[in-house]
């Protein structure tokens, strides 16, 4: 549908434009045509112009007189001059036979009175007051009137589109809801054996995996309305619409049963119930209340089934989570090698791809990566393709899409002097030669010196041949290792320490103390918890579970860590000391290398 670039103006505009043409013209226009016609005399050339005869008829208002007669071209105007007190005015105008009369006031009606008094102005207030009250309910979304109605958008299958073809990399999850989807087809054979179908099922995972597709492929498998709602569309500045509102959902998808009910971003309404507050009967703590009460009460054999989803478990509260409310909860987690490859190729469909794609060194490549990131892989290698004039998207255009992913675009513009450019590439080979020779650590892809938008100056690129669910000791203090050979290779060569190895620091830090405080990889502490984790969707925030005392025995066992490893790559690059040299300056030269060029050299 093509677009209107000259949409129509509200009538409002013309109402404006209109009235202010009015007050010129009352201003301006009218005024100086009426002082053309109007001749303004004293009061005595009046009194000669009576006596002259040359008065016709005469007008005494209030303050002025106005009168017609004959100018000295014979042409009768129309004069006007100021009242006086002139006793003898009325017999020298009925002598010489002028046609006068005096101007009555006209009185109004007391109803008049009454009306123009009192009524006018008050329906002028009620109807400001109107204007600004729907003003605020548009902003609000719903008013004192109306707040029972739900704001759930209604999706029919036609509509939705979605079925579990859809959905990638969540096998798991996709069989644990394909029997909320068999019940909605089939619910007589569960009657007939006594099972009854969980009312809710919670959906809990990172954000980006999916738990909205997923609900609308519940959906779309089913044939069923879907109803759909923001947890955080409950909540409103009025105390009580938010218990409205979950009232009137739950009143509509009785009365469309059998349906789906999703509220996303159940934690907004659902958070654990404390005295933290203000009082404890608030506008949240209200709606949590009778959306408990409601999923107690409606009957689980209609086909009423509520999916909600989240990615702060941790925050929700218990009694939403017992049995007979959310009976099952269901991971969407963040998908692996596998999964990763499958959502490339789904989201690849609508791609024009050449013939050489290999998803799996992409789904190697993007360990950690959700549903989401990974189409965005895709959507970026397109746009490149089409940047560079291709009508195919080659693998080259989808390894791009991954970096400017993960590290950004490259800064092309950005000035960097010879010498720091040089100790970047003394960095960058630093980590891979560090890699390289571990024998516990995942092979080296690609090293740049080319600086991104993220802020990395450069980057070392390591993909593993397989993915691992587990990590040894060995493993962690390898990969230490390699986040601290760029500054050893800084040391080595230049004898100094730069800035640039800020980002390592704090990933080695984060390994360190995660090997201490959690994964029981210290002699000193063995197995014994030291820090609790909350939001693990959400970044993992952590907290010291321990005594200040222990806290600084922490602190040291994290530093002999890192100052072991440290050690052990500066005795890394001192062995391959020649390497290290000829491997920075091919580096220096042509800025990217692939991972078999760096092993080739190296080797060599």
């Amino acid at each position: 549908m093509k677009e209107d670039k000259n949409p129509k103006k509200p009538i409002i505009y013309y109402y404006i434009i209109t009235l202010v043409v009015v007050l010129i013209l009352n201003a301006y226009v009218f005024p100086s045509v009426l002082k053309q016609e109007i001749t303004q005399v004293d009061y005595g050339t009046f009194l000669t112009q009576i006596e002259n005869n040359k008065v016709k008829t005469a007008e005494i208002q209030e303050n002025q007189i106005a009168f017609t007669a004959n100018n000295d071209a014979g042409k009768e105007s129309i004069y006007v001059t100021g009242r006086v007190d002139d006793p003898e005015l009325v017999n020298r105008l009925h002598t010489a036979q002028v046609k006068f009369s005096k101007v009555i006031p006209k009185e109004n009606s007391p109803l008049t009175n009454f009306i123009l008094s009192w009524v006018l102005p008050i329906i002028i207030f009620i109807g400001i007051g109107q204007m600004l009250t729907n003003s605020m309910q548009k902003r609000m979304g719903g008013n004192s009137m109306t707040f029972g109605k739900s704001n759930a958008k209604v999706y029919v299958e036609a509509q939705t589109g979605k079925t579990f073809l859809d959905v990638a990399g969540q096998d798991e999850a996709k069989e644990a809801l394909s029997e909320i989807v068999d019940f909605l087809h089939n619910p007589g054979k569960y009657k007939e054996i006594g099972a009854i179908m969980p009312k809710g099922a919670l959906l809990v995972g990172p954000p980006g995996t999916g738990k909205t597709l997923l609900a609308k492929a519940v959906a779309g498998e089913s044939k069923v309305p879907f109803f759909s709602i923001s947890g955080s569309e409950f909540v409103e500045m009025f105390v009580g619409m938010g218990a409205a509102r979950v009232r009137d959902l739950f009143k509509q998808a009785q009365a469309k049963a059998p349906c789906i009910v999703f509220i996303d971003e159940i934690d907004t309404i659902g958070k654990k119930r404390d005295n933290g507050g203000i009082g404890g009967n608030d506008e949240r703590e209200q709606t949590l209340n009778q959306l408990l009460t409601e999923m107690d009460g409606f009957n689980g054999e209609k086909g009423v089934v509520i999916l909600a989803a989240t990615n702060r478990p941790d925050s929700l509260d218990k009694a939403l989570l017992r049995p007979g409310r959310f009976d099952r909860r269901v991971p969407v987690e963040l998908p692996d090698l596998a999964g990763r490859e499958a959502i490339l190729k789904v989201h690849a469909k609508k791609i024009k791809l050449s013939s050489n794609i290999d998803f799996n060194e992409i789904a190697r490549a993007t360990s950690g990566a959700s549903g989401a990131e990974l189409a965005n892989i895709i959507n970026e290698g397109a746009l490149r393709a089409v940047k560079c004039g291709r009508k195919y998207v080659e693998q080259s255009d989808l390894e791009e899409a991954v970096e400017v992913v993960i590290a950004g675009y490259q800064k092309k513009g950005a000035v960097i002097s010879p010498k720091e450019k040089q100790i970047i590439a003394y960095h960058e080979i630093g980590h891979a030669i560090v890699a390289a020779k571990q024998a516990e650590s995942a092979p080296v892809h690609k090293i740049t010196i080319i600086p991104r938008t993220s802020g990395a100056l450069g980057y070392t690129m390591q993909v593993s041949e397989n993915e691992n669910v587990l990590m040894t000791k060995e493993e962690a203090t390898n990969k230490i290792a390699t986040f601290t050979g760029g500054r050893a290779a800084e040391e080595l060569v230049f004898g100094t320490y730069t800035s640039g190895a800020s980002n390592d620091i704090e990933q080695a830090t984060k390994i360190a103390r995660a090997m201490v405080t959690r994964l029981g990889m210290s002699k000193s502490f063995d197995m014994m918890a030291l820090e609790t984790v909350s939001n693990q969707y959400l970044g993992g925030d952590s907290s010291l579970a321990c005594s200040p005392e222990t806290a600084s025995k922490i602190d040291g066992e994290v530093l002999a860590i890192i100052k072991n490893a440290h050690e052990k790559a500066i005795n890394i690059l001192k062995e391959n000391i020649e390497k290290l040299h000829t491997l920075s300056s091919y580096l220096l030269e042509k800025e990217t290398i692939t991972g078999d060029e760096f092993m080739r050299i190296l080797q060599s």
